[in-house]
């Protein structure tokens, strides 16, 4: 009997050849066996619900913590003191559009998105030229359009994700050479990043190189590529940090707390003091008082994981990271599993992406890095974010339902045979000359009283 070939192996409905191997390193190739895992993990509908709960918990507490951190900003925006949800009421209108495209984006099949990469990298990169010119002037940076309802360089992480990992699948053979790895990697992200250097918001840039360069590993890149483009963000950085005002003003402050808190900017003193009144269970949700005057800055948005540790207390925090560490958990898994490399890096990419901007959320509220303009995904209040990470989210979701396809048996599905060996042939020619033969030593007597 023909034996079935291994690799590669076709998966219906991918419309092309697929394989399942398409991460290096991080993720061990997938096989055959491996589908009952995938069925028992992603369900016979081959959707994750688990990573959906995760998100779905931490959007609610997300509304929950900008209703109760927005209370005294909202009277201060509207100048009216009964108005208290001016903020709750645009982050949940946000978080409507949110959730429509982490829906829409479910249903389409991921690989519509590779093509679209170039352009989408084309219209980001004209918004980010445009918020240059025509973007309204916050806080000394010009980062919005449309009266601060849309931020390029949040839609500039989303579009990034989709375009590295459209170009790294289809070069992860030629990754090693330096004019299809190094060279474009550094020209098109660099030009990105550069043009939000320019607002200047140095945290979006950090976070946009950190996810490309973490894409760039996974895909299979060389290391030398790896450390010679580390470094170079590396010096690039602390020039920037030390050449711009207020960038050099927060790394001081940052140094200055490391020996000595008290000598740490406002903003890292008033976070601090909000763990300290927490405690353990928190002063109660909406009782927290940092909020109030402007005591805590930006107590809905950059600092509202002060805030919950403030009214929700250390086990609130606690819950916050579980949460997140699930979700990072659950997005690496689908990139482990994905059905092809642009699946996988897709995967792997969005969640790098949200990794980092928590992280570095978090980090900042606990003064262990200088303050950043870096929201807390799905908690903070801010619709650009909010819904670029939902739609983010929804890639992810869309990659595990072909990871569920891809698990469940196919009926009438043509493997690809391996080809015969020259023993099979020389045995099955044999076997039909005997044929032959028996039929030609008939006798010819049988054959008169046959036809009589």
């Amino acid at each position: 009997m023909r034996a079935v070939a291994d690799d590669p192996e076709f998966i219906e409905g991918d419309g092309e050849l697929v394989h399942s191997g398409g991460l290096r390193g991080l993720f061990r190739r997938v096989e055959p066996p491996a589908a009952d895992e995938r069925r028992r993990v992603y369900g016979a509908a081959g959707f994750d619900w688990f990573l959906a709960l995760v998100v779905g918990v931490l959007c609610a507490i997300g509304l929950l913590m900008v209703y109760s951190a927005s209370i005294d900003v909202s009277y201060q925006a509207t100048g009216d003191s009964s108005n208290t949800t001016y903020f709750f009421v645009r982050q949940v209108r946000s978080m409507a559009i949110g959730l429509v495209a982490l829906v829409l984006l479910t249903r389409i099949d991921y690989h519509v998105w590779r093509r679209l990469a170039v352009p989408m990298m084309a219209v980001v990169a004209v918004l980010l030229i445009a918020v240059l010119r025509f973007g309204e002037t916050r806080f000394e940076a010009q980062r919005a359009l449309l009266r601060g309802s849309l931020q390029p360089g949040e839609l500039a992480k989303f579009t990034v994700v989709i375009y590295m990992a459209a170009w790294l699948a289809s070069k992860r053979q030629k990754l090693r050479k330096i004019t299809y790895g190094l060279l474009p990697f550094s020209i098109v992200v660099g030009t990105i990043a550069f043009l939000i250097i320019l607002q200047p918001d140095l945290s979006t840039a950090a976070s946009i190189l950190a996810t490309a360069l973490s894409m760039f590993f996974i895909a299979g890149a060389d290391w030398l590529q790896l450390l010679a483009i580390g470094g170079a963000m590396g010096v690039i950085g602390y020039q920037l940090a030390t050449r711009l005002e207020y960038a050099r003003e927060r790394l001081d402050a940052h140094f200055a707390a490391v020996e000595d808190l008290t000598q740490a900017s406002d903003h890292v003193q008033q976070a601090v003091t909000a763990f300290l009144n927490g405690g353990l269970t928190g002063v109660g949700l909406g009782e927290g008082k940092q909020k109030f005057a402007n005591t805590l800055p930006f107590p809905h948005t950059d600092s509202i994981f002060a805030i919950i540790g403030e009214e929700l207390g250390l086990i609130g925090t606690f819950i916050v990271v579980v949460l997140f560490a699930l979700l990072i958990y659950r997005g690496f898994r689908v990139a482990r599993f994905a059905p092809d490399a642009f699946g996988g890096l897709l995967a792997a990419g969005v969640t790098c992406w949200i990794a980092y901007d928590a992280l570095l959320n978090i980090a900042v509220m606990t003064a262990l890095i200088p303050p950043t303009g870096v929201p807390l995904p799905f908690i903070s209040y801010g619709g650009s974010a909010l819904v670029a990470a939902m739609a983010g989210v929804g890639l992810i979701l869309s990659v595990s339902r072909s990871v569920g396809r891809s698990a469940r048996p196919v009926r009438n599905q043509t493997p690809r045979l391996a080809p015969p060996s020259a023993e099979w042939r020389d045995a099955r020619e044999d076997h039909d000359l005997s044929r032959r033969d028996r039929r030609r030593s008939v006798p010819r007597v049988g054959r008169r009283r046959g036809s009589s």
